[in-house]
């Protein structure tokens, strides 16, 4: 038998032990699992109190059972569920007796949710959003991914690419009839109003949604400057516990040190570098190259000095230099000067640079809030954004340009746009997940957890 054929079985809910456990099995085999641990099969969708036996007849547990008969059920195959005392001699029992059962396994990660998919439950943009609200962290990360599985961004690819095929269809009977006279142009002007509507639409979308894709993963701020200018203090006073090691003796913090920050709802990692400095120390100087790597990947530098330092005027060239000589100026960089309790009348610099006694905690409330500000301009507008992946985007711009593209050809021959159209048609079935995706499925689902 081919294992999708198989039944297939997984605990579904936290690790145990813990209050309450559910097992969940979905397949040709549930409702013979259900009968035979539980005796007979419940009421559809209601739930029944039961005493659990296994295939010897001694009891495992007194638990509630769930019987979901397909069609209409999470996955679309039949589905048994079992909530039982969140013990691990429990589950280890219940499980035990499911795999005895002919023609069952235990699950693989994402299986239930891909067969939910293959039988068409959902399609992928909402797959896609069921795996991102199972790994949210802030409650931005929540409702987008809420939205996602909602199918904010499916129905309206859905209703993109039935109007695309209604284009097509237009553009096609101009060349069956291309003998008639006046029906082509007939024809191709309603064609023409409707792509023309669509690319607009669809490219609205792409420009709206700024950088809302890299919400999934947040914000980098990277926290760099010479060595013992506080930049563990600083680190420390942002995640509101001690995560680096404070110490007086320079190039204490050797290695990269990364916190997750959840700064109004934005998921921001912030990272503590070592010092960036010359030194003949070999373990110091791969802490240096890190820190020089890290700074360089981060969307955002906060350039730490002493509150009276003078600053390179050529924009922190000493952070960017590598050993190479190469260019390290693709992110933004803010001046953070520290110690300004200390540094006198003046201490905190020239406007627009940030003055904070990362020791006493002075001028971090209006750090923080510059860093909101920044996110919040960096993801766009993230209430009610469709794309949240990378793959989305680059499929809407492949439907997008082969849009476009038709509209420049309608006029040399309707044979050469009604391919773009099929075109940008294929790309919104890639992004539903209806055409031509066995690649990325393994991809997206080997991502979930066991059970889900």
């Amino acid at each position: 038998m081919h294992p999708r054929d198989q039944t297939i079985f997984a605990l579904s809910s936290g690790r145990a032990p813990s209050a309450i456990a559910v097992v969940r099995v979905s397949g040709t085999q549930a409702g013979l699992a259900l009968t035979t641990l539980a005796g007979r099969l419940p009421a559809p969708r209601q739930a029944s109190r039961r005493l659990l036996r296994d295939g010897s007849g001694q009891p495992i547990d007194d638990a509630v059972v769930l019987w979901f008969p397909g069609p209409g059920s999470a996955t679309g195959e039949d589905i048994a569920e079992f909530h039982v005392h969140g013990g691990r001699a429990v589950l280890s029992a219940v499980l035990a007796a499911i795999s005895f059962i002919p023609n069952t396994r235990a699950a693989e990660p994402g299986e239930f949710t891909r067969r939910a998919f293959e039988n068409g439950k959902l399609d992928l943009t909402e797959a896609e959003g069921l795996d991102d609200l199972i790994h949210a962290d802030t409650d931005r990360q929540r409702r987008q991914a809420l939205r996602q599985l909602q199918g904010l961004l499916g129905d309206r690819a859905r209703d993109w690419r039935e109007r695309i095929i209604a284009a097509s269809a237009l553009i096609e009977a101009g060349i069956d009839f291309s003998d008639e006279g006046d029906v082509p142009a007939e024809l191709r002007a309603p064609a023409v109003k409707a792509i023309e509507a669509l690319h607009n639409e669809i490219v609205k979308v792409l420009v709206a949604q700024g950088h809302s894709e890299r919400l999934r993963d947040g914000l980098v701020v990277a926290i760099a400057g010479e060595p013992n200018v506080g930049k563990s203090t600083l680190m420390n006073q942002l995640a509101r516990r001690e995560v680096a090691i404070v110490s007086p003796h320079a190039g204490t913090t050797r290695d990269v040190i990364e916190v997750q920050l959840d700064l109004d709802g934005y998921p921001v990692t912030v990272i503590d570098t070592a010092g960036i400095r010359e030194t003949d120390d070999p373990v110091e100087q791969e802490g240096v190259r890190r820190a020089r790597a890290r700074a360089e990947d981060a969307d955002l530098v906060l350039w730490l000095v002493e509150g009276g330092s003078a600053v390179d005027p050529d924009g922190r060239s000493s952070l960017w230099t590598s050993g190479d000589g190469g260019d390290r100026s693709g992110s933004s960089v803010w001046i953070v000067r520290n110690k300004i309790d200390l540094a006198g009348p003046g201490g905190a610099g020239p406007a627009g640079e940030f003055g904070i006694s990362a020791s006493r905690g002075d001028g971090i409330p209006e750090l923080v809030d510059a860093l909101v500000a920044f996110a919040a301009s960096f993801f766009g507008t993230t209430e009610g954004a469709l794309v949240t992946r990378t793959r989305q985007r680059d499929l809407l711009r492949q439907a997008a340009d082969s849009l476009r593209r038709s509209l420049d050809l309608v006029e040399e021959g309707e044979e050469l746009a009604a391919e773009e159209l099929r075109a940008a048609a294929y790309a919104l079935g890639r992004l539903l997940g209806r055409v031509d995706v066995e690649d990325v499925l393994g991809a997206i689902f080997q991502k979930f957890c066991i059970g889900k």
